[in-house]
């Protein structure tokens, strides 16, 4: 009789407590550059975690790094990943090719705004209408955020999206922000580079030099905020972990009020991710600085972006709205 009534007992006082779910993993691949800070900062300071917590859930998020887009997009399929990097264009192609099955892909989070630029070293240059034919024009890859600017910039410029992509260069930043201040041109290039598509902390670093300007903003193209990258995960992958959405656009809220509050903080965190030969601890925190509203959980521009993708006949069945290419935990914020 005494066991059971202490075996009941037992059994009562645990009930009593709120009890920690089973640990899940969660997986956010992870690429290189200034637009992954709110993740870096959630990986430091364990706020996945942390927010998990908050909701008696018990977490423990991991951050493979990822060398390339393709690399992204096979792991998220093949599961080996929870949620990857996308561009605004790369995701709605993924929305959109999988439509209706558990392979679709929706925006869980933002990352960052942050505003790309497209540079000159010619002074009598000041919008894309007075590139000229000799012009190249560098960017990361030809299938960059930038690209598809350029391409939405030139529909509306010239009534061809296409008019100045034979002018495109592949080219690193590193490599860019030389050639366009004067420094050794790559190898093959018929002309000179004259003009690139830069992003934070590059386009600082190539206006350091009194050549060049800007002929082009983001903001100006998309008519506000644009989401450089955006988190996504699969319809199979939101409904075996439902409230990972949450979670992590909760974690990246808290990421980017630290990134607003402080940051020189938020510098040395990058730092020690990316650890930089021409960017110093106060050069990266003035740059942070200059940027820091544009990190986040909300997406901007994704339908812009989808009614730029449908004019060109790239989308199947384009969605109505923004809403219904993220998941739930975004449907209240001020994405566009």
């Amino acid at each position: 009789m005494l066991s059971r009534c202490l075996a009941a007992l037992l059994f009562l006082c645990t009930a009593a407590v709120p009890a920690l779910a089973q640990e899940q993993q969660i997986r956010i691949g992870i690429g290189f550059g200034l637009a992954f800070l709110p993740l870096y900062v959630c990986e430091d300071l364990k706020l996945i975690e942390k927010q998990a917590q908050a909701e008696h859930l018990e977490v423990k998020a991991s951050f493979p790094r990822l060398m390339s887009a393709r690399q992204a997009q096979a792991e998220i399929a093949s599961g080996a990943i929870d949620i990857a990097p996308f561009g605004a264009a790369p995701l709605l192609a993924a929305w959109d090719k999988a439509q209706g099955t558990p392979q679709q892909i929706f925006a869980v989070s933002g990352l960052a705004s942050l505003p790309l630029v497209l540079l000159s070293n010619r002074p009598d240059e000041h919008s894309i209408a007075d590139l000229k034919p000799s012009d190249r024009i560098a960017m990361p890859t030809l299938t960059s955020p930038q690209m598809q600017l350029l391409e939405i910039a030139s529909q509306k410029q010239f009534g061809r999206y296409d008019k100045l992509r034979g002018q495109v260069v592949e080219m690193s930043h590193a490599d860019a922000v030389d050639a366009l201040g004067g420094g050794r041109q790559d190898e093959g290039a018929k002309d000179d580079v004259t003009a690139y598509f830069a992003s934070p902390p590059y386009t600082q670093l190539a206006l350091r030099d009194a050549n060049v300007h800007a002929i082009l903003k983001s903001t100006d193209v998309m008519n506000g905020k644009f989401s450089f990258l955006v988190l996504g995960a699969s319809k199979a992958a939101v409904e075996a972990k439902p409230q990972m959405p949450a979670i992590v656009a909760g974690a990246i809220e808290a990421a980017a009020r630290i990134i607003r509050d402080d940051p020189r903080r938020a510098a040395q965190i990058f730092l020690t991710h990316e650890p930089s030969g021409v960017l110093s601890g106060a050069a990266a925190a003035a740059v942070i600085g200059e940027v820091k509203d544009e990190f986040g959980s909300a997406v901007y521009g994704l339908q812009t972006m989808a009614g730029f993708l449908n004019s060109r006949g790239e989308l199947k069945a384009p969605p109505k709205s923004w809403k219904d290419v993220v998941t739930p935990a975004l449907l209240n914020s001020s994405s566009s």
